[in-house]
């Protein structure tokens, strides 16, 4: 339900070096906050962020491109791919979920990305999109 302990390698702030549109990057927060901008120093100084959290932070910062709506769920899918069809042992450990639901439960009010579990959500279902992707392409690994 929670991406710890066992299931931290699932979060986006796990560190799984691969390669996105010719350049490395740290994390898949990393890369997802820096493709919010097409402004180029601005998602240089993401990639180079210290932290996952210093990369979020500074995404919020960030002018959105006009088209970040309409986007952000592709390219969140092609990020996650790309962490784990490029780490064999993440790669292996998503594949030994076999056929969990896999849930970004949080308490920081993410109906979007996961599910919320704090008392001013709790009966509030998430749409849990990372999970949902995170399934798909644990699907989509096993055709491998």
């Amino acid at each position: 339900m929670f991406f710890v302990d066992e299931y931290q390698f699932l979060s986006n702030f796990y560190s799984s070096k691969f390669l996105y549109q010719g350049t490395f990057w740290r994390t898949v927060e990393h890369a997802f906050q820096a493709a919010k901008s097409k402004d180029l120093e601005m998602s240089e100084e993401i990639r180079k962020a210290e932290s996952p959290t210093e990369a979020k932070r500074i995404g919020h910062r960030v002018d959105l491109r006009p088209d970040w709506e309409e986007v952000k769920v592709d390219i969140m899918t092609e990020l996650v791919f790309r962490k784990f069809d490029q780490n064999e042992g993440l790669k292996k450990k998503l594949l030994a979920t076999g056929d969990l639901k896999l849930e970004e439960g949080n308490t920081w009010h993410d109906n979007f990305w996961g599910n919320c579990y704090c008392s001013k959500c709790n009966n509030i279902p998430g749409e849990n999109v990372l999970g949902i992707i995170l399934e798909e392409v644990r699907d989509e690994l096993r055709k491998d």
